[in-house]
């Protein structure tokens, strides 16, 4: 009975933490076909949030299209490897960022907000008061 009990506090206090793992690779839902469309893989470190695109959900094996609207050091670069979601901190259950997000279709970066919620990733872009939320998929 004792074990049992242990095993149940340690489950308690280990399955909320489990559950909200951002860590990972996540399916990005495409708006207009509301198809997977590319995989990213969600990492942390040194406390920060940090978002890699690794592959694409396209016939042709080779896709990887060139970020042509970006600017600086990611213009004109594969989209395939480039950090889309930069160095995001952690605020209460919530990941943010001003300018911490990268739109590779139109170049453009957005204050963002990300968390977990019931399995999916909630992925929030803002510019000022309007914002739009993206509900990405864990990979399996």
């Amino acid at each position: 009975m004792k074990r049992l009990l242990i095993a149940l506090i340690c489950i308690f206090f280990t399955l909320p933490n489990m559950a909200q793992d951002i860590t990972g690779v996540w399916q990005t839902i495409d708006d207009k076909t509301n198809k997977p469309k590319s995989d990213v893989e969600i990492t942390i470190k040194d406390g920060k949030l940090y978002g890699k695109v690794i592959g694409f959900y396209d016939p042709n094996p080779n896709y990887n299209p060139l970020c042509e609207e970006c600017k600086g050091k990611r213009y004109n670069q594969p989209v395939k490897g480039m950090v889309i979601v930069d160095g995001l901190t952690l605020d209460d259950d919530v990941w943010v960022k001003d300018d911490g997000i990268l739109d590779p279709e139109n170049g453009k970066t957005y204050d963002v907000k990300l968390w977990v919620e019931d399995g999916k990733l909630q992925v929030r872009g803002y510019i000022g008061f309007f914002f739009r939320t993206q509900t990405w998929v864990r990979k399996k």
